[in-house]
């Protein structure tokens, strides 16, 4: 099972759980791109259909995706083959003719002005980077989705809360909310569910194993009130991911479109987290999710298990 990714917030102190993850520098692209979308590259995947337990291709899941409301793909964060299939991805429905909205969770709520004053041409990168604290990679990672989106006047989402009060919740618990100006509690989702289900199982599971957390070996030591604090900040952003995803699928911003929503994998793998929230907002709707799984060998490749139940595609890369 991946780790779980970065988004999980840390106490304060914990440096590993507060901030997006340290990554090491890229060396498969250029650390400033040029201007305008990505050229698209082959990149080495099998793409596995988990509902007919058969493989497929790249392009045979891009015209099912093409057909739905709502995509969240689970990416592993430091991966760059990931980020590669990412951009082929929205390359792809670019070349379907499809509107798309990109929703990232790696932008926050309130630097959503900043981004589209960027995409509207209104201000420069270089300003809308200073605005928007971008995570660390951003050039290498994310920029290319953004600028696909430029190039095609598609909508950017910034979906994720603020991460000044998800570690906030971290440290304190979600009753913390309850102080904040209206103004700011609206930058976090109205509704926010946390219920002790399989998520929260696998949640704190994985808290045990994450960098900078309690050592696996120490994990039963770790205080629940702790754990319930973490997974309170996990929930709140589940929940703002998912109800900036629903607001903008409801407003139908010029017209019915395709939401795509990078994410996280531990966010959207196994049916919980932003996943089932986006159903619940959005019954009756078709959303579909894909993994994106780096391996060692794309050779031999057999998925079976706990895989088949990871998400409807799963993607497969060498890492």
């Amino acid at each position: 099972m991946p780790a779980l990714s970065q988004c999980v917030l840390m106490l304060a102190g914990v440096a590993a759980f507060l901030q997006p993850p340290a990554q090491t520098p890229a060396v498969l692209v250029t650390p400033r791109p040029l201007p305008g979308p990505a050229v698209a590259s082959y990149v080495p995947e099998r793409v596995f259909d988990t509902r007919s337990r058969t493989f497929t291709d790249f392009e045979a899941m891009l015209a099912e995706l093409a057909r739905v409301d709502v995509v969240l793909v689970g990416e592993q964060h430091d991966d760059p083959n990931t980020h590669r299939l990412e951009s082929a991805l929205l390359q792809g429905l670019v070349r379907r003719n499809v509107p798309v909205t990109v929703s990232l969770e790696m932008f926050e709520r309130d630097v959503q002005p900043a981004l589209d004053a960027y995409l509207g041409g209104t201000n420069t990168e270089e300003d809308f980077l200073k605005a928007s604290r971008p995570w660390a990679r951003y050039s290498t990672d994310y920029r290319s989705l953004v600028e696909i989106a430029k190039d095609r006047s598609w909508p950017v989402i910034a979906a994720n809360v603020p991460r000044k009060y998800a570690s906030e919740i971290a440290r304190t618990g979600i009753a913390s909310l309850s102080a904040l100006p209206t103004a700011e509690r609206a930058l976090i989702a109205g509704s926010l569910q946390c219920p002790k289900d399989a998520y929260f199982d696998r949640f704190a599971a994985s808290m045990g194993e994450h960098p900078g957390s309690t050592p696996a070996t120490e994990a039963a030591s770790t205080s629940l009130s702790t754990i319930d604090r973490y997974y309170q900040s996990q929930c709140a952003k589940d929940e703002t991911m998912a109800e900036s995803i629903a607001g903008s699928f409801e407003r139908h911003d010029g017209g019915p479109r395709l939401i795509v929503h990078f994410t996280g994998a531990f966010h959207s793998d196994f049916g919980t987290g932003t996943l089932e929230r986006v159903r619940t907002r959005l019954p009756g709707r078709r959303v579909v999710a894909l993994s994106v799984l780096p391996l060692a060998s794309l050779d031999n490749l057999v998925p079976d298990g706990e895989d088949l139940k990871r998400a409807e595609y799963l993607v497969y890369t060498i890492k």
